[in-house]
């Protein structure tokens, strides 16, 4: 697919921006956020294999963060989603005619978090923004619960965001995020419909013909942890 070599571009220019300019970590003010995320899920397989954000259904979850300094931190997260398509209108014919789906998923994932600048509230002699963009990438599970057969399967997520300090232990956050299931089942739902996990019984192995699905979302955090109290004796 289109995005997925952009993505690529992204992951490798973000992670050596962050080992050329990291922070040390006695800088940093607050070490744990919790939150909360909601917004829109979108599927991309054999039912939707190029159109972004198609068929977007509604996403939540919470969130939690462990700040590593101001320019890393780790990100994990609990969602439930809906997901669901249709090969109808598509350019490609199927064996058996047009079929659709719709099924509700949950999204467990931890998450490697750079930002591309140093943030924080803006004050003291630190150079934090209040507004900054980032880059992640990590691992997680998705686990589908029936119509037809449950899938658990491992999905690798990447993306972008950026967050926005409204007060001192505040933050607000935007992400778009793709997340590659290592299943092609989270499509198929119907006994009787034709198969889309694999329409033409042409096998594949790797990532080739899987499903995934992105995340278009906004957050709300709180710090939760005291300011770090710098000696300056």
């Amino acid at each position: 697919m289109w995005y997925k070599g952009f993505i690529r571009g992204l992951f490798l220019g973000a992670m050596m921006l962050c080992l050329a300019t990291g922070v040390r970590a006695d800088e940093l003010e607050y070490r744990y956020e919790l939150g909360v995320m909601l917004g829109g899920c979108s599927y991309y397989g054999d039912a939707n294999y190029s159109t972004l954000m198609k068929n977007m259904n509604m996403m939540g979850g919470v969130v939690g963060r462990y700040n590593i300094n101001q320019r890393m931190a780790l990100k994990a997260n609990l969602a439930v989603a809906g997901i669901s398509g249709s090969t109808a209108g598509l350019d490609n014919r199927f064996p058996g005619g047009d079929v659709d789906f719709s099924r509700t998923i949950y999204d467990l994932g931890v998450q490697y978090e750079c930002h591309f600048f140093a943030y924080g509230d803006g004050s003291g002699y630190k150079g934090s923004r209040c507004l900054v963009p980032y880059f992640f990438a990590g691992t997680g599970v998705t686990f589908a619960p029936k119509p037809l057969n449950a899938v658990f399967a491992l999905n690798l997520p990447v993306g972008l965001g950026v967050k926005y300090k409204i007060a001192p232990r505040l933050n607000l956050g935007c992400e778009l995020s793709f997340r590659f299931a290592l299943s092609d089942d989270l499509d198929v739902t119907k006994e009787t419909a034709p198969l889309l996990n694999d329409p033409y019984g042409v096998k594949s192995s790797g990532l080739k013909n899987k499903d995934s699905y992105s995340f278009l979302s906004i957050s709300v955090t709180y710090d939760l942890s005291p300011k770090y109290r710098k000696c300056n004796n």
